[in-house]
């Protein structure tokens, strides 16, 4: 072989190199920077009164009612999750594991998104996904509260939030 094209493999190799570690410390960088689930939202420590849990609980009633309903794309329009039925989290995405299950959405990962509960809210939460978590638009890269009429894209697949 000649000089020039061991030269060649030789950087090569070394660019394959990087690639790798630039991958491992993108993995690293996701998990490092991915608040914990069970985070809690409030002070530790912090004691409320019987009028405070009193609004928490009716916020809690109302944000439950709140639900996931599919409009794009049409085939699955309509599908329904009800918050109320999360026993702790929905997840998204291919995998047949996943709660809410969107085969043929190339644009999806297999385990893409979470949607749970917490403190009587509704939050999503991207996991990791190649191509990203959207909120009315706006890619998210840490949970964020869910309201009533916000848009969730996942992949090609959008739900809206609604009242149930």
């Amino acid at each position: 072989m000649s000089s020039s094209l061991l030269d060649i493999l030789k950087y090569f190799l070394i660019a394959l190199i990087w690639l790798f570690f630039a991958r491992v410390i993108r993995a690293v960088w996701v998990e490092v920077r991915r608040a914990p689930p069970e985070a809690e939202l409030a002070s530790p420590g912090v004691r409320t009164t019987k009028a405070a849990d009193t609004r928490r609980d009716r916020r809690r009633k109302k944000q439950a009612a709140l639900r996931l309903e599919i409009i794009e794309p049409p085939g699955r329009r309509g599908r329904i999750f009800d918050a109320t039925d999360l026993e702790g989290e929905l997840t998204v995405g291919r995998s047949p594991d996943c709660s809410v299950h969107v085969d043929g959405d190339q644009f999806a990962s297999s385990m893409h998104a979470r949607v749970f509960t917490q403190d009587g809210r509704l939050w999503v939460e991207d996991l990791g996904s190649t191509n990203g978590t959207y909120v009315n638009a706006e890619r998210i890269f840490e949970p964020v509260d869910l309201r009533k009429g916000d848009l969730v894209q996942v992949g090609e697949t959008v739900f809206e939030v609604s009242a149930g």
